[in-house]
């Protein structure tokens, strides 16, 4: 049976604006003041330690990734708690596939606690047999660590797995674990992205070309290619 795996961040639900003012706020605390949004969505779908270990490097900060990363998630766990919202049409495909009993599986760059929490706070949790993040496993996203440790514990062969994705490090993983990827661009212009390009399935305009029923029928294997490979293209 195909199993589905979701991507947490930007795919599920739109918490990159928590992640970008979690990340801004640890950033003031250290004198940085030009950390903006275009700069945040360059590290979208990498995982928060490597994207803290980049922005260390690059604004010479003393502190070690580890206290960075652990006043970050406290950040974002306290923006996560007011409120985070789920993509309709995405929360209609999880419960489609979950009626019809589909393993899923969420596999995110946030930490197990951001993964709890978000998924507790949308009434998202019962619907997922496995959490993954990519601090559970040695490389994060375009590495595919985090999607093989989801199949493995769900006990599904990687080639009959699903991935969806908003980010190009994380169709590129899906593609490295020999899954096939629904591609939904967090940020359209990154669409032409060539792991975007060779998705199964790609939703050029992001979430609000998203179909549950688009994607239901990849799933299901009852839609083909529109393109190289067999690559289709939603419009």
């Amino acid at each position: 049976m195909t199993a589905v795996v979701f991507d947490l961040d930007g795919t599920l639900v739109d918490s990159e604006p928590n992640y970008y003012e979690a990340g801004r706020r640890v950033l003031a605390d250290y004198g940085v003041t030009d950390f903006d949004w275009d700069r945040h969505t360059d590290f979208i779908g990498i995982a928060t330690r490597e994207t803290l270990e980049i922005l260390r490097a690059e604004y010479g900060l003393g502190a070690p990734v580890d206290e960075l990363l652990a006043d970050t998630n406290r950040h974002y766990l306290e923006l996560a708690r007011t409120g985070t919202g789920v993509f309709p049409e995405m929360r209609a495909f999880v419960e489609r596939l979950y009626a019809d009993g589909v393993p899923l599986a969420v596999a995110s760059g946030s930490s197990p606690a951001a993964i709890e929490t978000v998924l507790g706070g949308t009434g998202l949790a019962g619907y997922f047999r496995v959490l993954v993040s990519a601090e559970e496993v040695p490389r994060g996203k375009p590495e595919p660590d985090v999607f093989l440790e989801a199949a493995r514990r769900l006990g599904a062969d990687p080639a009959e797995c699903v991935v969806l994705e908003d980010s190009p490090p994380g169709a590129a993983a899906a593609l490295a674990a020999g899954m096939r990827c629904i591609a939904v661009p967090y940020v359209p212009a990154t669409a032409d992205d060539p792991a975007f390009l060779r998705a199964g399935l790609l939703f050029r305009g992001g979430q609000s070309e998203f179909s549950a029923s688009a994607a239901y029928a990849f799933t299901a294997g009852r839609t083909g290619g529109g393109g190289p490979g067999g690559r289709a293209s939603a419009r």
